[in-house]
């Protein structure tokens, strides 16, 4: 039998029964709670808070940090005060996968909503400023950032390629001292390259699997998370056997097979899937649309823009991407974490507003709106917990990273794009500064587009050196250029050769030493068509450049072209010279120069290390 409870409790159910009334309230006094403290408020929103919808909240944040979540907060005077209403509050988005090289790029990032980026492979020459930048009160305005620094690959391997020494391994013995070394660079994870180019049909150097093997214990010795960049299904099945916390790329040689799907789930691993830039392998002209989108395009420099709508030299068959996008489906719906990563700057791709094409692309692939803004806020931060554990998510104590927008992006993927604001550590971008800043440079774009050519630059003639002196046609004439602008040690002295043979009475003439560096390296004879050097000519109705050229020993000749469309960085052309002369031509639209109405500046010379001699004449635009 069960205990007779107390007559008391008794008495009171009977009466609750009977609809009595209970004693009065006064007896029992609510408790209050103080106001919160914060200096913003975003009161009656939508919230996806990294996770799940919220049809209705608010969110306080008091000093760079989330301080308060609920529908109806009580703030403390003296808080900025959002409106909501119509309205979706996300965590600030993480790109998982770009290239860094500039302060500007993280700050076109920042205002398309990427509060943070994980950049891929970028030399510590570059990304030590830029941690201080970012850190500094100008930092308020850029994205913030993670690095892995400089990759692991073979010699002649997928990394090696750019114009600048890094260091190589060729055994499995070399990877403690290799982890070492990018610890002490400030690497915040490790990133390996296999790649034996056959994913896209290609040949080049690859690590042996024992090597990265050992690169992976190496790292996860210190703490380090570690992706293999990948390109073959068999690459990424040996990278997930060695070990790696994570791939960088789906392959796109073949649709993951369930034994693969079933692996990677197995394993834990995350993917970084880069299908923003492997769409604009079969799709050349794929970058065009978001070029064109009127909630982005105001806010695209005409760098930007022309960097979308220049896809890469070759595509490849569309049966590619749609093996690409089949596995990225295939690993969602067996749960392997996947991170929105854009892969910028490269072709077709540039940095934050990629990263909206990207999360369009995950829905394309098959994951629910809400899977695809996870892949761009909470699971990239989990993946990388260490080092992104405070942000990801809208949660009391984490980091202040968010972006508002307008509409419902857990129902409309691309509604990501109607930006209303995006705060960094609790600190508002101004977006309307920036998008008045691109008006202005759209203007000056077109006022160069219309500016008289150089004087004497009518005929295209640069320089044939007849006159026995180093003088040009037109412009500031020419100049030694070597990388000592950068710090570098390469050397190089101009002069004048007799021509020989040919009819014209000199030629320039350059001699001198690049050294191996860490940098991008160079030294040659630079002309500048303005009336200074670097400043802008108006050259637009010549399409290619022609030059005769040779060298003391069969060799190379670089070729770079300035531009201010191309900001500090050139594009450049190898050319095979040998002991006789030959005329070379180089087609403006072949190195991504459509127009060269802002042309800054042409060299010629070696960037191989070791010393050089090479001749150059009839330098002339057609």
């Amino acid at each position: 039998m069960l205990p007779r409870p107390p007559r008391t409790v008794l008495t009171f159910a009977a009466l609750a029964l009977l609809g009595c009334p209970r004693p009065p309230a006064s007896e029992a006094p609510a408790r209050t709670s103080p106001p919160i403290a914060a200096e913003l408020v975003i009161r009656d929103v939508r919230l996806f808070d990294g996770e799940t919808v919220v049809a209705r909240t608010s969110v306080a944040v008091q000093r760079g940090t989330i301080v308060a979540v609920g529908p109806d907060l009580v703030v403390a005077d003296g808080a900025v005060v959002i409106d909501g209403a119509g309205r979706t509050l996300l965590p600030g988005l993480i790109d998982a996968h770009t290239h860094i090289q500039s302060g500007d790029q993280l700050r076109q990032a920042l205002v398309f909503g990427v509060t943070t980026e994980l950049d891929m492979f970028t030399l510590p020459a570059v990304t030590g400023p830029l941690r201080k930048a970012v850190a500094g009160a100008g930092g308020r305005a850029m994205a913030d950032f993670r690095s892995a620094g400089i990759l692991a690959t073979a010699p002649g391997g997928h990394g090696t390629e750019y114009g600048f020494a890094i260091p190589t391994l060729t055994g499995p013995d070399q990877a403690p001292a290799f982890v070492a070394a990018r610890l002490s660079e400030g690497s915040d994870y490790l990133k390996i390259v296999l790649d034996d180019g056959s994913g896209f049909g290609r040949t080049s150097p690859t690590l042996a699997v024992d090597t990265v093997r050992a690169l992976v214990a190496a790292a996860r010795s210190q703490g380090l998370t570690t992706l293999v960049h990948v390109s073959s299904q068999r690459e990424a099945t040996a990278a997930i056997e060695a070990g790696a916390d994570g791939l960088a790329h789906v392959f796109v040689d073949a649709p993951a097979t369930d034994a693969f799907v079933a692996l990677a789930r197995d394993k834990r691993v995350f993917v970084t899937d880069t299908l923003a830039v492997i769409m604009g392998l079969c799709e050349r002209d794929h970058g065009k649309a978001l070029a064109a989108d009127p909630e982005l395009a105001p806010f695209l420099g005409p760098g930007e823009e022309r960097a979308l709508k220049t896809g890469w030299p070759v595509t490849v068959p569309a049966a590619t991407c749609e093996a690409a996008l089949a596995s990225v489906g295939a690993l969602h719906r067996a749960g392997v974490p996947l991170l929105a990563s854009t892969d910028a700057p490269n072709p077709g791709t540039v940095h934050g507003a990629s990263l909206h094409d990207e999360l369009a692309l995950l829905v394309r692939a098959g994951l629910p709106a809400t899977a695809a803004l996870a892949a761009a806020t909470s699971v990239p931060a989990d993946s990388f917990k260490a080092i992104l554990g405070d942000r990801g998510r809208v949660a009391v104590g984490k980091r202040a990273d968010l972006l508002l927008v307008r509409g419902d992006p857990t129902v409309d993927i691309t509604s990501t794009r109607a930006i209303e604001a995006v705060w960094k550590a609790g600190q508002r971008l101004d977006r309307d500064s920036y998008r008045r800043a691109v008006a202005e440079e759209r203007a000056a774009v077109e006022a160069q587009r219309s500016a008289a050519p150089p004087p004497g630059a009518e005929s295209g003639k640069i320089a044939a050196f007849e006159a026995g002196k180093l003088a040009a046609e037109f412009g500031a004439g020419w100049q030694p250029g070597t990388d000592a602008l950068i710090g570098g040690a390469s050397t190089v002295e101009l002069g004048l050769a007799k021509k020989g043979a040919r009819k014209s009475k000199g030629a320039l003439r350059m001699t001198g030493s690049v050294v191996e560096a860490e940098r991008p390296k160079w030294a040659g004879a630079m002309f500048f068509p303005g009336d200074e050097p670097m400043q802008p000519a108006n050259l637009r109705k010549f399409t290619r450049l022609v030059f005769a050229a040779r060298g003391d020993a069969p060799g190379a000749m670089t070729v770079m072209l300035f531009a201010t469309q191309f900001g500090i960085a050139p594009v450049r052309k190898e050319l095979a010279v040998s002991r006789e002369w030959s005329e070379f031509s180089v087609d403006f639209a072949a190195l991504g120069l459509t127009e060269a109405h802002d042309l800054t500046g042409l060299f010629f010379g070696a960037t191989q290390a070791g010393a050089f001699a090479l001749e150059l004449d009839d330098v002339r635009l057609e």
